[in-house]
Parts: C-alpha cells; structure tokens; sequence
C-alpha cells in the first residue's frame, strides 16, 4: 500500500510557520509512519510576507537599481525549516513570477475575499519572464541554496515542479511559453543538483478537453521537441502531475457530492501517461485531488460546500482514496501520490467551511481519516462485498443509486503480524439515513487469537463539529470549550479492545456503521 494520502498543500504558504500551521503540521507528520510531502504556492512571489486568503509571498527575487538580481531566501528558508524540522519533504514549487521578472506585472498584489469574483486574483505573478535566463539563474541559486543548507541527500528526496495549472487563467502564456520556462527551470535545477527530481505540469482535470491537450502537448515536447536551453531533442522528466477534483452541487436544500467527477479527472490523467511508453512508469502525483476546487471559499459564500466540516468530507475521502488505488491498479500506472488540498486558515471564524484539516487549531472529522491512514501497513488485500459499488461505476455514473458504498479497504503487514480493515458508509447524497449493518469476514489469519480494536468517525465520535454546534456553536470558544474540542478533534476509539478467538484463520466482526461514518478496525496477533 504506497502511502499515496501522505501528501497535503495548500495557497498560502506564509501559513506555514504561523502558530496553528505549525501545530496542524506537527500533526501531520506524527500521523505517517512515511515522510509527508508538502506542496504550497506562491514560494517566489514578490511581497511583504504577510498571509491572506489566496495569496502568499517570500520576495526572494527582486533587483536593484541596475537590473541586478538581490536574492533573499529569509521567508523561504522558514517554510522549508518548517517542514524539514518535522521530517517533512517539499514538492518545491517553482512558481509564481517575481515581480521584477514578470512580462507583465501591474497589478501585481490583490485582495480577494470570499464571495468576490475570482478573476480578481488573476494579476502579474502569473505571467511568463520577461527575461527566461534571469528565470533559470533564479531558479540555480534557489536550489544551490537548498543543497548548501539542507544537504545534497535531502534535497534529492524532494520533487521540484513547475508552476500550477498552467492550462488555466494561473498561466498567463502559451503552451510553447510553459515548455520554454520548463526547459530553463530543469537545466537549472540539473545544473545545482544533477540528481534532484523534476516534473509537471499541474494541468486541472485531463478528463476536460483543456486539461487533456495541455497535458498531451508538455509530453510531447519532453519526448520530442526542441529544448529550449540545449537545442537538443526532449527535455528531462522525473514525474508527471495534474490535478482532479470532484463538483458539489445543492439539490432539492441538501449537498450532492459528486465523486465520479473526481474519479473520472483521475482515470483520464492515468490513461493519457500509460499511452506515452517513455513515461508510463514515471511517478504519477495528482498533484491536487479534492472534492471540488476553492479551498478559500466558505460555505457561507459557497452553500455547495457545507459537506466540509462535518462527517461527508471524511466519508467522501475514505470511499475516494480506495479507488484511487484501484484505477492505478487498473491503469497499471505508477501512482505515488494525491495531494489532499487542504491545511488550514490562520485567524478565521470557526468552522468557517474552508476546505481544511483543522480551524483555530482543533482537527476536524476529515483529518482522523489521515490518521487512520497512517495506522495501515503493507500491503492491501483483496476486499469483496454485496453493498460496495464497482470503481468503475461510482467513476461512470457516481454514488446516485438508493443504496449507499458501503465498503473496505485492506492491509496485512506480516513483518508487524497486524492487519487493518478501513470501512464506511457513503452516499453523494447529504440527507439523513439509517445505519447500515456491517458484517465483516477476515480470512487468512495466522494466529489462534487476535487483539481488535475498532475506531470510528461518526456523529459522536473523533468530531469535534458537532461538539460544536452542540455548544451552541460559540464564535469565541472559551479556553475550556476550547480544550474539549481539540479532545474530540481526535480519533476515538469506538470500544475497548477485545480479544478474539479465531476459528479456521477467520473472524467475523458485526457492526452497525451510520450513514456517513467510518470504522478501521486493527487486528494484532
């Protein structure tokens, strides 16, 4: 089971090393038994270092009265400190333009707020350089500087990448203008670090036509088109990225999620690498996988996204990363990583309904999924069941029929004699339901007897939402208010652990699962 979940990001990097970053980053490392990797924007954008909604800045690149590059790595350094002290890893964006290099730079900051058209956050940063070796030589500095204060063997266990959805308004150039500033940027990665990993290009879902071209064009032109920098034929590739995300919508006053969307991005993007034989053994990362697109905009604004604090969000990424893995199995792709979009937003109103992990420092229900992520080892096993809907079809058509997905997924880890089964209850549907029973059979259990302890994230447990709306929903919690939320933030153990007898390597674990919960039971023996 490559731990493809261990991978989070978010727009606004300066973030990072604010108090409750900080505190939700420690958490995510403590969670993986693996390095987590970490991929934010706006890591070379010219400004003051102060945080807002969709923005963020380290001025690392401005030039003085001549033209000549002044280079300041201060706020870099203190993103990436960040990471490295927790044994975290970088996927170093190489984005977005510096404004003294930008083809076109004013407006260069913005403002946008929630609610506002998003266009607005469209300014200089996005364009091409108007110098492309100022750009690369940029680029040489930042990664000798890396290597010289983080070693040559940390920074080749990074991912360098360039720039994001550059098939969209986040780009202001052609297709040809992103392979010319990839063609510099790998050089000069190369140049710095002749081992480090390089790839791209971000592109939004390939299950769309823009996406799709855009995608198909960046690899024709690593395979075989004139480099930019060299003039020889193909430019170097480590890894492929693109991004897939899902499309809520409100029907009938309630939340209808809309997984299929999400999944289909990904069999696309899979299927458009496989059919290259240079890269079809490349490391796939999606680089963003999410259940729709605005991590910034709340539900207040943005009704649709009134899954994300409570038990959906978790249900919707338990039943996502499951077949994640079954369409790379299918794709026979090599998938190593889905970057759950999603941190957290300094200072903001609780429970605001961002996409996030955690708001004011308590985790939510979506983070314990993660956390039971990290309790799996191994390798998955194979898992039946009469009410799980096929990958292909929830990919086709969704979670639409009256029945929900209640299925598993499945690890054995002989060298640690454990095994973890992950269960839920899904539905695209956000409306009240029963329970649903769940009637578990491991099989191929080597021991007389077996220790098994089930978690679960449900209405009452690991959920500090409704902890919340159950105190009346406070705008300023109290400190012991406080204190009992970040309790129930975290995944609960749903009964004691039990020992149980095994008969003929099998046993058989009964429960009812709610609408929307999930359950990981561990085994040890």
């Amino acid at each position: 089971m490559e731990p493809v979940w261990a991978w989070f990001g978010y727009d606004e990097p300066n973030y990072t090393y604010m108090k409750d970053g900080k505190k939700l980053l420690t958490e995510l490392a403590e969670l993986s038994p693996v390095p987590v990797y970490v991929r934010a924007h706006s890591l070379l954008v010219t400004g003051d270092g102060k945080p807002a909604l969709k923005w963020g800045s380290t001025n690392a690149y401005t030039e003085d009265a001549k033209g000549k590059p002044v280079y300041d790595w201060t706020i870099v350094d203190k993103i990436f400190d960040t990471y490295v002290e927790r044994k975290m890893k970088p996927m170093a964006q190489m984005g977005f333009m510096p404004e003294a290099l930008s083809s076109k730079p004013q407006p260069y900051g913005h403002d946008w707020q929630p609610g506002q058209p998003y266009d607005k956050i469209y300014t200089g940063w996005r364009y091409p350089p108007k110098d492309y070796r100022k750009w690369g030589e940029l680029i040489y500095q930042w990664v000798k500087h890396s290597v010289k204060r983080y070693g040559k063997k940390e920074v080749e266990s990074w991912y360098w990448e360039l720039w994001n959805e550059p098939d969209s308004p986040y780009w202001g150039g052609t297709v040809d203008d992103y392979n010319k500033l990839y063609d510099y940027s790998v050089d000069a990665v190369r140049r710095a670090l002749p081992t480090a990993k390089v790839g791209g290009p971000h592109v939004t879902g390939p299950q769309g036509k823009r996406g799709a071209t855009f995608l198909k064009a960046f690899l024709e032109h690593c395979r075989s088109g004139k480099n930019y920098v060299t003039g020889k034929t193909g430019t170097p590739l480590d890894f492929v990225a693109f991004h897939a995300k899902g499309s809520p919508k409100l029907v009938d006053g309630h939340v209808r999620m809309n997984l299929g969307t999400q999944l289909r991005d990904i069999s696309s993007g899979f299927q458009i690498v496989a059919s290259y034989p240079e890269f079809s053994k490349l490391p796939i990362i999606i680089g963003e996988s999410d259940p729709e697109g605005c991590a910034a905009c709340g539900m207040q604004t943005n009704p649709e996204n009134a899954y994300r604090n409570g038990t959906m969000y978790s249900s919707y990424t338990a039943a996502a990363f499951a077949r994640k893995y079954e369409l790379a199995d299918a794709h026979q792709v090599n998938f190593k990583g889905a970057v759950s979009w999603s941190f957290e937003f300094e200072d903001q109103p609780w429970f605001y309904g961002f996409r996030d992990l955690a708001t004011n420092g308590v985790d939510k229900p979506v983070l314990n999924v993660f956390r039971m992520y990290g309790m799996m080892r191994g390798n998955r096993v194979e898992v039946t069941g009469n009410m799980a809907y096929h990958t292909m079809a929830i990919r086709d058509s969704s979670v639409r029929r009256a029945e929900p997905d209640v299925n598993a997924l499945a690890t054995r880890d002989t060298a640690s004699n454990t095994a973890a089964v992950m269960v839920w209850n899904y539905h695209d549907d956000n409306v009240p339901a029963a329970a649903s029973l769940v009637d578990l059979t491991i099989k191929g259990l080597p021991a007389q007897q077996v220790t098994v302890t089930q978690y679960r994230i449900d209405e009452n447990h690991s959920n500090s939402y409704a902890v919340w709306l159950k105190m009346g929903s406070p705008k300023q919690p109290t400190a012991e208010q406080t204190a009992t939320l970040e309790k129930a933030g975290k995944l609960a153990q749903f009964e004691a652990p039990t020992q149980v007898a095994v008969t003929n390597g099998t046993v058989r674990l009964k429960t009812d699962l709610p609408r929307q919960g999930i359950s990981l039971y561990t085994l040890t023996w």
